[in-house]
């Protein structure tokens, strides 16, 4: 069981090719910003989709969740202070994305991070994780740790010098490419392979009011 997080730390353009596919350029440092916890919903909760919001993605991700209080992490140590993994969908209002300056509107609404079980590390090896993400049972983006343009001890090392980490926050790692846009009906899975899923139905607003 993980408690609950004081935050939900994302990393941006972590993967080359999504990237691209984008139109942006790899950062030289891992590109770092926020989601509230007021965004978490778990595996069969709905994701909504906010009114006038524009174009919704999909993101599929591996989330880190730490495991006790930190700062200043060694990257040689960074492992010592992760509890598990899990998947995570950094779902996004990609025109707002495009729109703003910073990214805390299109990425924050309510049900706009959907995030499964933890899998302990003691059942993974987390340097070898693969995450696959469905849309309708069709598969659209599959990721592995080892594509990852930052390490996970490396974002770990490099976060840390910024935040102090405290048991429960989650570090989504950044997201393969494929990502593409939701509508009311579909069914999104985001999986880390062979171990955990989670598995949300997407709604209208209006809708979910209703």
């Amino acid at each position: 069981m993980r408690p609950p997080p004081s935050k939900i730390l994302c990393v941006g353009r972590n993967y080359a090719p999504h990237a691209a596919e984008l139109g942006n350029e790899v950062p030289s440092q891992p590109l770092l910003f926020l989601k509230p916890p007021s965004a978490l919903i778990s595996s069969g909760d709905a994701i909504v989709l906010p009114q006038d919001a524009g174009r919704v993605d999909f993101e599929g991700e591996i989330g880190v969740v730490i495991g006790r209080r930190a700062r200043f992490i060694a990257q040689d140590e960074a492992w010592d202070h992760i509890l598990g993994l899990v998947p995570l969908n950094d779902v996004t209002a990609r025109e707002l994305q495009r729109s703003d300056s910073q990214w805390s509107r299109a990425k924050g609404f309510d049900t706009f991070c959907p995030v499964g079980k933890l899998t302990s590390l003691d059942d993974i090896d987390g340097r070898e994780a693969t995450v696959v993400t469905r849309v309708n049972g069709e598969e659209r983006q599959r990721g592995h740790t080892s594509e990852m343009v930052f390490s996970i001890p490396v974002l770990l090392a490099y976060a840390s010098r910024i935040m102090t980490f405290e048991p429960g926050d989650i570090i989504a790692t950044g997201t393969p490419a494929g990502v593409g846009p939701l509508k009311a009906g579909d069914e999104v899975e985001v999986e880390i392979l062979g171990l955990t899923a989670v598995t949300n139905r997407v709604v209208e607003e209006s809708a979910e009011r209703a």
